[in-house]
């Protein structure tokens, strides 16, 4: 007798299920879901959760964990050529716990990015893997290859690009004051939540400084297959790079 396996709930798609008991109009629940990722038109068993839903719930919890705890895959950043450095955190645990850690380098590694890569570019690209390595490994192949084929279009001086081990946003101030960058753009795996734990940001200023607020960012989040495509966000981030070039500022002082 052949074993029966239990479907992965995972690959269910759930954007148009309803599993409420005898909805009044399943017509509208299925309009109503497919505009939001909320969890919505479940049902309830009781005063609970359904068992279906509440395993849904885990399995997304699940992914939200794997995204943070995960190693981005850095055979695909020698591929494209990446510089890879380290920020002063040792491992993801101390990672998550020392967010301060996470947006400095030691003094050698500074000096190994001035030795190593292009001074003074125009533009300057850096990928952090973030809380959420898969959202890199999404993502990357997608989206690098639209911002280098922008950028050199548009005829900017585009820098060596630098991977950034357990790194936060700040780590782009460091990496532009030790290279005098004029525009940093630094992709980044973003929190996962309970919808997709491959969302990636991109967080642009215009020179980068440890001495400017957090309002010098300009931010495209979302990136992912399923919210803003990551082709479609690398010819925004092309565009907002132009404008920045245009303007010399960012973050608040750009006017969209």
């Amino acid at each position: 007798m052949e074993k029966e396996f239990i479907r992965d709930i995972s690959s269910i798609d759930y954007t148009g299920r309803v599993t409420i008991d005898n909805p009044l109009d399943t017509e509208s629940c299925v309009r109503l879901k497919r505009t939001t990722n909320a969890r919505i038109c479940i049902g309830r068993a009781g005063d609970r959760f359904k068992t279906e839903t509440l395993l849904r719930f885990s399995a997304d919890h699940a992914v939200a964990i794997d995204s943070v705890w995960s190693q981005v895959d850095e055979n695909t950043l020698d591929d494209l050529h990446f510089i890879k450095v380290q920020t002063l955190i040792k491992d993801k645990e101390e990672y998550i716990t020392r967010p301060d850690l996470g947006r400095d380098f030691s003094m050698e590694t500074i000096n190994d990015i001035k030795t190593n890569c292009i001074n003074k570019p125009d533009v300057q690209l850096i990928v952090a893997d973030g809380l959420s390595s898969h959202a890199i490994d999404a993502n990357i192949k997608d989206i690098y290859p639209i911002i280098v084929d922008g950028i050199n279009a548009k005829g900017y001086k585009l820098g060596t690009p630098i991977f950034v081990k357990y790194g936060r946003v700040a780590t782009m101030d460091k990496i532009s004051e030790a290279l005098g960058a004029k525009i940093t753009v630094l992709l980044i795996g973003e929190r996962p939540g309970l919808a997709t734990g491959d969302s990636m940001s991109s967080y642009m200023a215009y020179e980068s400084s440890t001495l400017k607020p957090e309002s010098q960012r300009t931010v495209v989040s979302n990136i992912h297959a399923n919210g803003t495509p990551p082709v479609e966000a690398g010819a925004e981030i092309v565009s907002l790079v132009e404008l920045m070039m245009k303007k010399k500022c960012s973050g608040v002082k750009l006017k969209i």
